[in-house]
């Protein structure tokens, strides 16, 4: 009696072998290796060290760690790198063979936040239908930045009356947010519609427009005189090109505990960004480094929106100007019918 011999289809040959290459080879993850950093829940400080090894060991290979694709030792000791979340890699050689296995490390601040309150200089008028996410002065022009869609606008505003003095609404398809002023431009950012406006300082008419990248929504904007600097509600503020407004990076704010989302408005002060924070738990500012992402301060307005008219359409505390001559900082919210100037200070 003959024996029938029994073919494997080519897929399930095709599919055999290449079990097989990675049984032999290792392939990525196979071999089960996982880095262990030697910090508690893989947080880290400047000024921490990493004792980087792996859950297993593996008989002559050769281990090279990675930081967020950059060479480091086993023993890193962390000093001014960008805080937040950061890839761990390690690259395992065997013989011929090869694989990688990764992990996150979250790198925070490595002090709490400074506390700050305020003193209320002055209040004055402010339009109360204005939803206001972006406040900016240039001298004593004050810009402003509406939101809502088919209640967006740009406009010029008399702060000491509360006079708009120009108004330019957008159409009725775009959600105004935060603006800046650069280069005698007023640049003004769209909420989910992932594109920017390009306005003449002079008379407020649109020049152009440009696309958002890899940052998706459109939340605050500041500058620092070269670069501007949007944040687009979560932890990230992003970099851009002052002349193309084209993404350059991104740092990722936080606090000695955790990553701050919904940031906010946004102002630029003595090398420092001020952010309000969306639907935060109640009113403050804070206040971040902008190379490490740090949040070095954070200012309380308690209070400050139990001032204002209280009305069904009333929402947060948003839009904070700096007036450098007069070297106070003037904020309000939306839908506020006040603008308050006041000076921040530290708490006692």
């Amino acid at each position: 009696m003959h024996k029938i011999k029994r073919h494997l289809p080519m897929k399930s040959f095709i599919y055999l072998s290449f079990i097989l290459f990675l049984m032999k080879c290792g392939g990525p993850n196979i071999p089960n290796v996982k880095i262990k950093t030697g910090l508690k829940g893989n947080l880290a400080q400047w000024g921490d060290a990493l004792n980087l090894t792996l859950n297993k060991s593996i008989e002559g290979a050769q281990v090279t760690y990675f930081f967020d694709d950059q060479p480091i030792k086993a023993n890193h000791s962390f000093a001014s790198e960008p805080l937040g979340v950061h890839t761990l890699k390690a690259v395992i050689k065997q013989g011929e063979d090869s694989f990688e296995t990764t992990t996150s490390l979250t790198l925070l601040a490595s002090k709490a936040p400074a506390l700050y309150t305020y003193e209320l200089i002055k209040s004055y008028p402010h339009d109360r239908e204005a939803y206001t996410q972006g406040l900016e002065f240039d001298g004593d022009l004050l810009y402003e930045s509406t939101g809502l869609n088919g209640k967006s606008s740009l406009r010029l505003v008399d702060y000491t009356t509360g006079q708009i003095t120009t108004h330019k609404p957008l159409d009725a398809t775009y959600f105004g947010e935060g603006l800046t002023v650069l280069n005698d431009k007023v640049i003004q950012l769209t909420w989910k519609a992932m594109q920017g406006f390009v306005y003449d300082k002079q008379n407020l008419e649109m020049q152009k427009s440009f696309p958002f990248e890899a940052s998706k929504e459109g939340w605050g904007l500041c500058n620092d005189g070269e670069v501007l600097y949007k944040s687009d509600g979560s932890n990230r503020i992003w970099i851009l090109d002052g002349q193309t407004y084209k993404e350059q990076s991104s740092i990722q704010v936080m606090t000695h505990k955790a990553a701050l989302k919904n940031l906010n408005e946004l102002e630029w002060v003595d090398g420092k960004i001020y952010a309000n924070t969306y639907q935060f738990q109640k009113e403050v500012v804070v206040i971040i480094d902008p190379q490490s992402g740090a949040v070095e301060g954070v200012v309380d307005f308690s209070g400050i929106k139990e001032q204002v008219t209280q009305h069904e359409q009333l929402n947060v505390f948003n839009g904070i100007a700096y007036h450098p001559t007069r070297k106070t900082f003037f904020v309000t919210g939306k839908n506020w019918d006040k603008l308050f100037e006041v000076k921040i200070y530290p708490k006692e």
